[in-house]
């Protein structure tokens, strides 16, 4: 899968202290993106699970944040690396896009990632409704859900 990077001891991406995997390939586009570099799938480096699973786990004191891009531009793979990471006791937050209502509806590989996701920060990032005031999200229309309360992944 394509990483644009890896970051670790972040502590804007999630509670408590994180490493980021940030993705590369994002449908959404969005205005203001503080990471257009992003969208492109051809940018950053090919990992795979085993690497990107190493990388994390050689600081184990934080818990992990799947970034981008947009981690379900490659959700399938990248549900399988989350699943690896939860196995390893790593407690799961991911940024998207889509809502959570629009993953649900698109099932399949976007559900089996929500599925290995601690919680869910969704919706794009809306330029008009930009809040720096706000924990672990850019603009006023995103969401930070918890998923174990929601009944529909289960």
């Amino acid at each position: 899968m394509r990483v644009l990077n890896i970051l670790h001891d972040s502590v804007v991406d999630g509670e408590g202290m994180r490493t980021v995997i940030f993705f590369a390939g994002c449908p959404h586009f969005c205005k203001g993106c503080h990471n257009p570099e992003s969208w492109n799938i051809r940018n950053g480096s090919e990992m795979s699970a085993d690497e990107i699973v190493a990388e994390v786990m050689s600081n184990p004191l934080c818990d992990v944040t799947l970034s981008g891009g947009d981690p379900f531009f490659q959700a399938g793979e990248v549900a399988e690396v989350a699943k690896r990471l939860r196995e390893n006791g790593k407690n799961i937050w991911a940024y998207t896009g889509y809502t959570l209502e629009q993953l649900l509806e698109l099932g399949g590989d976007y559900t089996k990632l929500l599925k290995q996701c601690d919680v869910l920060v969704d919706g794009p990032f809306i330029l008009a409704e930009r809040d720096l005031s706000l924990d672990f999200r850019g603009s006023r229309n995103q969401r930070i859900i918890a998923l174990d309360e929601i009944k529909e992944l289960a």
